[in-house]
Formats: structure tokens, sequence, C-alpha cells
């Protein structure tokens, strides 16, 4: 009788070698933001090919692409970030299009199941994570590039191939002239590259620091650190603040941190003067703490009456909200201070500005519920993870815990660009926190 053990093993399943391009779809994702419309693109396309590689190998071999805490981990995420958008749409301030935007994001689930897969094993992650490193490293010399010319030579490229195409810039002359701040690769009518790099950054720092030492961390930090000074909001200054403490503390120990937030408030205090929209912004921070109410209403360009209006509609609306995505038609009948000139201009608010209030507001209780949930189980599988497990996964877990901190200003989690971002952060701590036991 022939002894099992010498039996050779079973090739592997199509749906799992076919996956080790996942790494490279990922990238392409990221890289492709500067052009949402072609990055969504990736992303649908990426996640129909993981539907149809499971749906060829009937499921089978899916313990090759990832563990099953890793399977489970990332599609709780996802559930957490979906089910209330889902619940949220019964009764809703706009039915229809709140129910319809909860059927698209299903598209999220199978390309968040590539994500993990594409940081299950080491090859996946030295890809991944390095090549992340590797385009906030691009994105950033592209943006000190136009803080020393004025000019982003990636967004000049991206924008005259753009004219080429479709004979339209990439933005408007509104756009250009309303542009405050640095915008880099993402463009003057984008400006979200502060917190997308803030956000980043810890892939950057890692690989540095892995690479090169405490020297590479201070370049990387320093460089990076810039960049998020002239191009991001003070959101994103606390962002990438948390991002040194925690990814510096180890790797430093808390004397030189404290060597290196000293030299980073000096560097502040240098661009404050070379930069007037550096300026501009502590001047508006001071104000927090020299004007009584209506000052903290200036510092935080005026928030206070968003998040006011946040409060009215968990309040209106308290069981699901008022629905994802609904917050600009529900603002007027909850706006505190009808009439009267808004901070940010004319028209409501688009979203609450803030994580907590966001999921009040539009997803209420049992969203809130949902979203904590989520935080629990992910925070569970963190503690009861080998200290191999947890080094392995730091960089995205630093990643997504910056990104949902929630004493802090956010952009909306329920648009396309950030909540992708937020799930994708999601999805790569899951894949290489509970990566397959073989590894």
């Amino acid at each position: 009788m022939t002894n099992s053990a010498t039996l050779p093993a079973p090739p592997a399943d199509a749906s799992a070698t076919g996956w080790r391009w996942a790494p490279h779809w990922v990238l392409a994702f990221v890289a492709l933001w500067p052009a949402p419309g072609y990055a969504e693109g990736v992303m649908v396309l990426g996640a129909l090919a993981a539907i149809v590689h499971l749906l060829v190998g009937r499921f089978r071999g899916g313990m090759q692409l990832l563990s099953h805490r890793a399977w489970a981990l990332t599609s709780v995420l996802f559930c957490a970030y979906w089910l209330p958008q889902l619940l949220s749409s019964i009764d809703a301030v706009d039915h229809g299009r709140a129910f319809r935007e909860s059927l698209v994001d299903l598209r999220y689930l199978p390309f968040l199941w590539l994500a993990a897969s594409a940081v299950a094993n080491p090859r996946g992650r030295r890809l991944t994570f390095g090549g992340l490193a590797v385009i906030v490293g691009v994105w950033t010399l592209d943006a000190l590039v136009e803080v020393a010319t004025g000019t982003s030579p990636l967004f000049a490229g991206i924008d005259g191939l753009k004219q080429v195409i479709s004979g339209r810039p990439m933005c408007s002359i509104g756009e250009l002239a309303q542009a405050d701040r640095l915008g880099g690769v993402l463009g003057p009518c984008n400006l979200k590259l502060g917190v997308v790099l803030a956000s980043l950054s810890p892939f950057a720092l890692y690989v540095a620091g892995r690479r090169f030492g405490v020297a590479g961390w201070i370049v990387a930090a320093t460089a990076v650190g810039i960049v998020v000074l002239f191009a991001g909001s003070r959101a994103s200054w606390i962002t990438y603040a948390l991002v040194l403490l925690f990814s510096g503390w180890g790797l430093l120990g808390w004397k030189k941190l404290l060597a290196v937030f000293a030299a980073g408030g000096v560097i502040l205090a240098v661009l404050s003067f070379a930069s007037p929209q550096v300026q501009q912004r502590l001047v508006r921070t001071a104000a927090a703490w020299t004007a009584g109410d209506d000052g903290v209403d200036t510092a935080l360009s005026g928030r206070t009456r968003i998040w006011g209006a946040a409060v009215c509609m968990a309040r209106e609306h308290p069981v699901n909200g008022i629905g994802a995505r609904g917050f600009r038609e529900a603002f007027p009948a909850c706006d505190p201070e009808p009439g009267e000139v808004a901070a940010w201009g004319d028209g409501p608010a688009f979203h609450a500005h803030q994580i907590v209030l966001e999921i009040l507001s539009e997803t209420g209780l049992l969203g809130l519920l949902l979203w904590l949930a989520g935080a629990a189980l992910a925070w569970r599988a963190w503690r009861f993870s080998d200290a191999a497990a947890r080094d392995r996964a730091r960089p995205a877990m630093l990643a997504l815990a910056v990104t949902v901190f929630p004493l802090n200003t956010h952009l909306a989690f329920y648009s396309t660009f950030w909540g992708g971002l937020t799930l994708l952060l999601a999805a790569l701590y899951a894949g290489s926190l509970l990566a397959r036991s073989s590894d």
C-alpha cells in the first residue's frame, strides 16, 4: 500500500497562482490616484479579476491565497464599513442615491481580498510595501521640485497628456485661482497631497529605516515632512506627527525622537517666514487661543458650524442616520447659522469633516456600533498575534490607525477616494498581520 506521505502535492489551483499579480494591481491603483477615473477603473477590473479567478477555481485553493483568519478579518472590516451604509439607505434623505451607492460599493469586497492576498507572503509584502514606499518617495521628490520651482513635473506631464487626449486641462481656471497650498502630483484642483502622503508615509519611513537605519529614517522623515507642511491641511500635520511618534519611538528612542520633534519645530518656524500659506495656517490656528468661540471657529475654518449641523442630524435621525453621502442635502435644515455666509464660501457643507460625527450623522448609532465592532476585531487580531506577525504588519497598521484617528479632522470616509484609500489600508493590515501559516 502506497504511503500517502510520499504522494506528490496537488498542483496549485489557478485561483491561487494567478494572484501573483496582486501586488502590481494594488500599486497600479495607488499610482493612478492623480487620475481618479483610471484608478477607479483599475480597482473595478481588479475586483472583477479576483471574482473570475475565484469562480473559475470554484473557490478552491483559497487558503493558498489567505489564511482563514485573514479571509474573515478582511471581510469583517469591509462589512463594518459597508453595512452601515446599506442600513442608512432604508430611509435616507436621498433614498435612491444612498441605495445605489451601497450597491456600487460592493465592488470593494473582492478588491480587498485581492489587496490582502498581495501581502499574504514575503514576496508580496516586499513588492507591495516597497512599491508604496517608492510611490511616496517619487511624489515627495516631485513636490519638493514644486516647492523650489513652482511647478510639479509629474502633474505637468499628466496635464499635458490629458490635453492631448481630450483637449481639456486637468484643472479649470477657477480651480487654479482657488489653490492655496502645494498640489504636487495630484494638482491644484485636488489638494489632498498632504493628507495622502501623511497616511502613506509609514511605508516610506519603514523601508528607509530598515534599509538605511536611523540616518535613512531621518532623511525620509524630513523630506516628507516638508512636503506635508507645504501641501497639507493642519489635519495632515497631526496625522504625520502621529506617524513620526510611533514609527520613530522604537527606532530612535525617546531622547532622539524629542530632538527630531525639536528640529521639526525649527523647520516649521523657518517655513512660516518663507511661505505665506504656512504662516496663514499658523496664524489661523493661533486664533483658537486668542478670540473665544469665534476664534475657535476661525481656526477650524468654520467646522464648528458643520459639527453643530452634524450633531443636529444625529439627534434627528439617531438610529440609522440621514444616509451615507446625504450630508449636503440635510445641511440646510440643520444649519445652526442659516443665512450667514460660511467660512468655506457659498453652498452647504458636503460632509462632517470628522469621522465620529460623519458616522453618527450619516449612519446613526447602528453605524457607529458596527464601526466600533470592526475596530475591536482589528485590535483583537493585533493583540493576539505574535511578535513576527506584528512586525510584518506594522507599516499597514500605523497607516490605518493614523488615518482613522478620531481626535482629528478628516475627509469623507464614504467618498470614493478616501473610502477606497481607507479600505485598502484595512486590507493590507489584515493580509499582512494574518498571513498564511506557512509564511
